[in-house]
């Protein structure tokens, strides 16, 4: 069962946090990752529990899938760059 990854991204340092772009995207695609939006327009309809700022959605394979991406040593390895670049919220969704 497919799973997705859905990141909103607050950016403290859009210069730094391309590093973490060019260096990510090859590792989520080499995990079976496929990015359907990343950064595109937001119409929020509904913000009583969450007011997104730039959204990235990727599909997975599977949960576990996801996960191995994400502990990866390789991920955790540019994930320094995000965290100094971008406030976060990372959620993994078990899809249909």
């Amino acid at each position: 069962m497919a799973a997705y990854l859905i990141v909103d991204t607050l950016l403290d340092d859009p210069d730094a946090y391309e590093q973490y772009k060019v260096q990510a995207r090859p590792l989520i695609e080499h995990f079976g990752g496929e990015y359907l939006a990343r950064g595109g327009e937001i119409t929020v309809r509904e913000a009583d529990l969450w007011s997104p700022s730039r959204v990235v959605l990727v599909r997975f394979p599977d949960v576990e899938t996801a996960k191995r991406c994400l502990d990866s040593p390789e991920y955790q390895a540019i994930l320094p760059i995000s965290k100094r670049s971008a406030r976060r919220t990372v959620l993994i969704v078990e899809g249909l």
